[in-house]
């Protein structure tokens, strides 16, 4: 499962995370660091990514507008780096499976 970083989360997480989610990326890579949340979204739809966000705005828009693309909300507040990349790594099968579930448009982690 690809994942797409929002600005909100460090650009480090793509390197921290790539044997776990190979082909991930962060918003800044893609040209998207100070975009609006729509073109976000529209991207992460074309190109196949799983947004990953801690404002509740992307979690809002799944709710509303279903997917693609997934949402997963890292609900942590004020936390490190470390600690978020920690969070994804443990909960792995959990976002996989939230990958593969046809039902599903977000997954809150915290």
């Amino acid at each position: 499962m690809k994942l797409l970083f929002d600005q909100n989360l460090s650009h480090r997480l793509v390197a921290q995370l790539a044997a776990e989610y190979p082909g991930s990326a962060h918003v800044r890579d893609l040209g998207l660091g100070s975009a609006p949340d729509p073109d976000v979204w529209a991207r992460a739809a074309a190109d196949g990514f799983a947004v990953v966000s801690k404002d509740t705005d992307f979690q809002q828009r799944a709710l509303l507008h279903g997917y693609p693309p997934k949402v997963v909300w890292v609900r942590l507040g004020n936390c490190t780096t470390a600690a978020v990349a920690a969070l994804l790594r443990t909960r792995r099968a959990d976002v996989l499976a939230f990958g593969a579930d046809v039902a599903a448009s977000f997954l809150a982690l915290s």
